[in-house]
């Protein structure tokens, strides 16, 4: 079950596809942070959303706002994928120990081994302000974001 709205957003500490460390308490008192677990690079859904994300990367990553992107891909796999795709935001690696921050989130599928596509808005104070959870077929809706953002 997924983490609720009004609940204190856990924190991680995951590296990226430059194998540099990123908390998500290094946010806390200064960016709104969207987090965005999806199932795995260089698949057609993933690639579509996170291209979508990468278009209008302005409204996702900017001033107050800071987009992160968790997969339980390894931190290479992430480093091609973003370089084959022009992704220029954070690609987190859960890779290991395996899921432990989709667990976190309510948002590993243990049967398939990998994240399903969940979305939260997180505020400045490290509370959950919005999220949606969807399958692994089903993408998300950007302009829910940009609403939910909008919002805060």
């Amino acid at each position: 079950m997924a983490i609720e709205v009004g609940t204190q957003a856990p924190d991680f500490e995951l590296k990226d596809n430059h194998g540099r460390t990123v908390k998500l308490s290094d946010f806390r008192g200064e960016k709104n942070v969207v987090l965005l677990f999806y199932p795995f690079a260089f698949t057609g859904v993933c690639t579509g959303e996170l291209c979508a994300l990468r278009d209008e990367l302005p409204t996702f990553e900017n001033d107050d706002t800071q987009l992160l992107a968790v997969s339980n891909d390894s931190i290479h796999t992430l480093r091609v994928f973003a370089e084959q795709e022009g992704l220029e935001y954070p690609l987190l690696s859960d890779f290991w120990p395996h899921g432990e921050t989709s667990r976190a989130y309510g948002v590993f599928d243990e049967e398939k081994g990998c994240a399903v596509r969940g979305t939260f808005i997180i505020d400045k104070e490290g509370v959950v302000r919005w999220t949606v959870v969807n399958g692994l077929p089903d993408a998300r809706d950007l302009n829910e974001y940009i609403k939910a953002l909008g919002a805060l």
